[in-house]
């Protein structure tokens, strides 16, 4: 690939599966890289070599808001995008409002190039508000006079454990069996360094502008296929059994990480990802290979380059049991709050003599509000770590005030002192777990 002048570029949604590469491919070639994304915190942790701009896209829906983060810029990669609405994203904004704006902001202040990473079967009739977003964000910049590109990856191989990736590796990773749900649709998968190496040709000119581009294999795998090679590749054993599963059937899983969604949790396997599946997941490779005189990598090809290690084998693991661990601690809170509310009054008698009768009343009821609080606290993803904290914290102190005041109770046969440890441990897992990037 030819060296192109340094250019100042903007990259949207820069710590992210596709965003946190390619800024760094960009970097690499000697440009200077403005990242964009919600956690300005979290972008300078994860890449603290780029100039970084914390915003939320989806509030940036006028074109005079984006000035500021044009300051200078020559080009503009959007990598930004979420799978579904909740708690943290609302697609029509995010998608569609906020690029119309941004565009029109880029001919305003003479941006020269704009690549614009959408998806494969990106469409207005499409069946998931997802793709009809999409479409929408790409009818915006396809309307602009911008130099401009739509680049449309497929099922994304890389080594970062995210979005679909991490699905796959959890998938891959069920102990005896291999379930799954829509097992014989097709798609094609595109390698992540071929996603990277097509932006930064189109960002530097070496592509034809004003065109659309599939980034995709030359040919289709059915999902069964590209879960077993994923499976083989970690280094599990092989599946003792598929299960096959239709469409409804995984649905209500597909549900209740929806409601996920709204909490804040952003699980990769919501109705969305069935719906996108079930219309298969394919593309045109003839003109990017016109472009690169090389087909993209293949699957095989694709794996081959991807890590896998112990590190792979333990996060693919830890996937399947982190959604069972939370709902598990929650509910162990919640219910302890209940039920401590209902028994206040046998509660309150194991503090007889040690404290005036309606002194342990209303510490019971205070004490059951706070497991309550730590309960419900665990299900909200902004509130799940300080929940965890605090869940360790009152478990210590459960200990501490027993000692003092209800020794008897570590000889309990039922050892309720003895099991704050496990509690406390299952808090402590969880904090290790919840890293989203």
């Amino acid at each position: 690939m030819w060296q192109a002048l340094r250019m100042r570029v903007l990259v949207l949604g820069a710590y992210g599966l596709l965003g946190l590469p390619i800024a760094q491919a960009l970097v690499a070639r000697g440009h200077e890289v403005v990242g964009l994304g919600r956690s300005l915190s979290l972008g300078k942790r994860l890449a603290p070599g780029l100039e970084w701009i914390g915003a939320d896209i989806a509030t940036l829906t006028k074109p005079e808001q984006w000035s500021a983060a044009l300051e200078g810029v020559e080009a503009v990669v959007n990598a930004a995008g979420a799978l579904q609405s909740g708690a943290k994203d609302r697609l029509e904004a995010l998608h569609a409002d906020a690029i119309a704006a941004l565009v029109n902001a880029c001919a305003a202040r003479g941006v020269k190039r704009f690549v614009q990473i959408s998806a494969p079967g990106a469409a207005h009739d499409a069946t998931t508000p997802f793709m009809r977003t999409k479409a929408r964000g790409d009818d915006a910049v396809r309307a602009s006079v911008l130099e401009w590109i739509v680049f449309k990856p497929g099922l994304v191989i890389g080594p970062y454990a995210y979005g679909g990736t991490a699905l796959l590796r959890t998938l891959a990773a069920f102990p005896l069996v291999q379930p799954l749900v829509l097992a014989e649709q097709r798609m094609q998968t595109v390698a992540l360094g071929d996603v990277t190496d097509a932006v930064v040709r189109a960002v530097e000119g070496e592509a034809s502008a004003r065109r659309d581009y599939d980034l995709v294999e030359e040919e289709p795998h059915k999902l069964r296929e590209i879960v077993m090679r994923w499976r083989a590749h970690l280094g599990f054993s092989p599946a003792r059994m598929t299960l096959s599963f239709p469409l409804w059937f995984g649905l209500p899983v597909a549900w209740l990480a929806d409601l996920g969604g709204w909490l804040g949790w952003r699980s990769p396997l919501r109705t969305t990802a069935l719906r996108v599946l079930e219309g298969n997941v394919l593309g045109d490779p003839a003109p990017w290979r016109d472009v690169t005189d090389a087909p993209l990598a293949s699957l095989d090809q694709a794996l081959a380059a991807t890590p896998s290690s112990v590190q792979e084998r333990v996060f693919a693991r830890a996937q399947l049991v982190l959604p069972i661990l939370l709902v598990v601690a929650a509910a162990f809170w919640i219910v302890s709050g209940v039920v401590g509310l209902m028994e206040r009054e046998r509660a309150a008698a194991l503090l007889a003599g040690a404290v005036a009768p309606e002194e342990a009343g209303a510490a019971v009821v205070f004490w059951s509000l706070v497991d309550l609080a730590i309960g419900v606290g665990l299900l909200v993803r902004r509130a799940s770590v300080l929940a965890n904290i605090a869940a360790i914290c009152v478990c210590l102190a459960y200990a501490a005030g027993a000692s003092l005041l209800a020794p008897a109770l570590w000889s309990d046969p039922l050892g309720p002192l003895v099991k704050i440890a496990p509690v406390i441990c299952l808090s402590l897992a969880l904090l290790a777990l919840m890293q989203q990037r």
